[in-house]
């Protein structure tokens, strides 16, 4: 198969050598051939945009519903961003954008159909849009966005030189867990067992596994992990989590709990659960508070990534950053309902107090 795959590349090499005397044939140059041939043999290797005199093609996938909230505090963003750097959707630049709705094995599908476009970069929002783009292509430059630990999930080798077609930006990941979980421990002092509510299609267990023992011994409480993978799975969570006496809990974000947020903090008011959340767009009155990264300054952030490669930066040598900005919410219709009494130093912590 090589031999035969070489012996094409001479021949298309042809096409840049000179003719013979007699018109007929071409004389190719040793190291023409060569490069040709090692050039077809070589792995692929990302694509670099340098988009010059046409209009760049961005793909963006996302798995939760594009609503009104997460326009406001992901796509608004993520544009007001480009327009910083001169770009202007429909003039030089075009966004495609491919919601799942929710719908979690929808991703790859869309993922190969933004890819059939010829993106010049991906943009995954958030965790499992991130995995499925790094399964679906290694060689389309990827902006993942909010995202876990980057080495953890197999995005990058390292996070100073990811190594491969992804760059992004992490958003904590354990450390946000384990401020969320002394969080609980401030609003609820009695609880003497903790739970997280995580989804596997987003969170991998066995990294807050690994962390867990840890957490424990800092805040001399147990821990316990429950998993839903979607709505169906709500209630046998919150029955496992009453037989185990769990008296706090730490409902971590992804698209399942973003799109079910209204059924779940009603299940928290009904089944009398303190919980702490992961943004302040999923705390509905029934989630007592939220402790997470910034959304809107990530996209915007995800914007100059995505400049950086439009303007010939290779994904590999971009490193990874680190949300810089962290919001505390407190809902005080929760607080109320439950019966709850924050602590003034929490309250005097707050970014925003919702009435």
């Amino acid at each position: 198969m090589n031999s035969i795959r070489i012996a094409s590349s001479c021949r298309a090499a042809c096409r840049f050598s000179r003719p013979l005397p007699d018109g007929h044939g071409c004389r190719i140059d040793r190291r023409t051939a060569l490069a040709a041939a090692f050039a077809l043999l070589a792995p692929p290797q990302p694509v670099l945009a340098q988009v010059v005199g046409r209009k760049a093609r961005i793909g963006f996938l996302i798995e939760p519903p594009i609503d009104q909230v997460l326009q406001q505090a992901v796509v608004e963003p993520f544009r007001q961003g480009l327009r910083e750097f001169g770009y202007v959707e429909g003039q030089n630049i075009v966004v495609e954008y491919r919601s799942a709705e929710g719908r979690h094995e929808r991703l790859r599908e869309l993922a190969d159909e933004l890819l059939r476009l010829e993106p010049d970069v991906l943009v995954a929002a958030f965790p499992a849009p991130a995995r499925v783009a790094r399964d679906a292509t290694r060689t389309v430059p990827v902006v993942a966005a909010s995202v876990d630990d980057p080495v953890e999930m197999k995005l990058a080798e390292t996070m100073a030189r990811p190594g491969g077609n992804i760059t992004g930006i992490s958003a904590f990941a354990q450390e946000v867990v384990a401020k969320r979980l002394q969080l609980v421990s401030e609003l609820v002092p009695t609880a003497r067992r903790i739970g997280i509510l995580s989804n596997p299609n987003a969170v991998q267990r066995g990294g807050l596994s690994s962390e867990m023992p840890k957490w424990e011994r800092t805040l001399g409480v147990k821990i316990s992990l429950y998993q839903a993978r979607g709505p169906d799975d709500f209630e046998g969570a919150f029955d496992a989590m009453a037989r185990d006496g769990i008296g706090g809990l730490v409902v971590l974000a992804d698209a399942n709990t973003y799109t079910h947020r209204v059924r779940l903090n009603e299940l928290c008011l009904r089944r009398r659960m303190p919980s702490v959340w992961g943004g302040r767009d999923f705390l509905t009155g029934g989630g007592l508070a939220s402790y997470q990264s910034d959304f809107p300054a990530m996209f915007r952030r995800a914007a100059a990534l995505v400049h950086q490669i439009l303007k010939g930066a290779k994904p590999a040598e971009i490193p990874f950053e680190q949300a810089t900005k962290l919001e505390l919410v407190i809902d005080r219709r929760a607080v109320k309902a439950l019966g709850i009494v924050v602590p003034r130093s929490v309250l005097a912590s707050a970014d925003a107090v919702i009435e």
